[in-house]
């Protein structure tokens, strides 16, 4: 069995150690990517190694709409044996020891590193650059160390993931996307359907599902929408605007959000909720319904509150964010192409 989509990066495509025992619908493996034997991919999950190298050990499990990256010009991922993640999580440029359980709705983000037998609770945010001592459980945002964990707990919380895996829908076939400039790109795996417009030089990545059911979305021109991102539409629609770029695995729904700005890893935004132009909303952030975001700020937490300026480097960050996603956009158009 073989992932529904593989790709190669600069003509490198991954390498299994044997043949992964499941691949879910949707599932996507890209890059430089190198997963060790008795590989368990779920529904939508996605591992993309463009531009540093993810390496995952024996007994590799990913849950459903779960994303594994890296940043793509300075940190690789790293994963020990005997890694069970659940749904909805992201593991991203950052290493993680042996016999670790990341459970639905975590968030690791850059430069961490979790030590062995470590379990990450459910909606977890690990900070970038934390370190995670082995034996321990943690939890929150930003995560915590809250109590010693036994390797039977750890065992139980994996079967338990692996378990609902089991319960998680199979996906729908992609829908044709819609009409778009020949700059655009859309993956394969996404989903799109309803009224969607999507302005030049758009990225929409691999698992993606943007669902116009009743209002519009509309994207502006050069934005980003990252893996296994979900945007619904059931009321006055979604508007984004132009240079923007929404992390993995984000959730919004009826919202507006500016232009040149940065939408988190694991975000999620509630209807109503208004993101102003030039705003940065850390990862694994929440916003509240209605919630106005003004702009030239850093924000974060649950709910989503100033953290600090938003300084000249992080605008230069997020330029740069986007001049690499137009950049991914042009590459993607021409291997998916050639992929057929």
């Amino acid at each position: 069995m073989t992932p529904d989509l593989i790709l190669p990066y600069e003509g490198i495509l991954p390498v299994f150690a044997s043949r992964p025992v499941w691949c879910g619908r949707a599932s996507t493996v890209i890059g430089t990517a190198t997963l060790g034997s008795q590989a368990w991919l779920g529904d939508d999950s996605v591992i993309r190694s463009d531009g540093q190298p993810i390496t995952a050990g024996d007994r590799f499990w990913l849950g459903a709409r779960s994303t594994v990256h890296i940043a793509t010009e300075s940190l690789p991922t790293r994963i020990g044996d005997r890694v069970t993640v659940g749904r909805n999580a992201v593991v991203h440029a950052c290493t993680v020891g042996s016999d670790v359980v990341i459970e639905d709705d975590a968030i690791i983000l850059d430069g961490a590193t979790v030590g062995d037998t470590v379990l990450i609770e459910a909606g977890a945010t690990i900070f970038p650059r934390s370190t995670l001592e082995s034996g321990f459980a943690y939890g929150g945002n930003p995560a915590k160390r809250l109590r010693p964990v036994t390797p039977e707990e750890l065992a139980e919380r994996a079967e338990r993931l692996r378990e609902a895996a089991g319960e998680t829908a199979s996906p729908p076939a992609p829908a044709e996307p819609p009409e778009t400039d020949e700059s655009v790109f859309v993956a394969r795996t996404a989903r799109l359907s309803g009224r969607i417009a999507l302005g030049a030089g758009v990225t929409v990545l691999f698992s993606c599902e943007l669902s116009a059911d009743v209002g519009p979305i509309v994207v502006g021109a050069d934005t980003n929408i990252q893996d296994n991102t979900v945007i619904r539409s059931r009321g006055e629609g979604v508007v984004i605007g132009r240079d923007t770029t929404i992390g993995h695995n984000v959730r919004m729904a009826d919202c507006r959000i500016g232009a040149r700005s940065l939408i988190g890893i694991g975000s999620v935004l509630a209807p109503g909720t208004v993101v102003a132009d030039d705003v940065m909303l850390a990862g694994g952030s929440t916003t509240d319904p209605g919630q106005l975001l003004e702009g030239g700020h850093l924000w974060g937490g649950r709910p989503a509150r100033i953290l600090g300026t938003l300084d000249p480097k992080k605008r230069a960050l997020m330029a740069h964010i986007v001049e690499g996603y137009c950049r991914h956009g042009r590459e993607y158009r021409l291997l998916q192409a050639q992929e057929g």
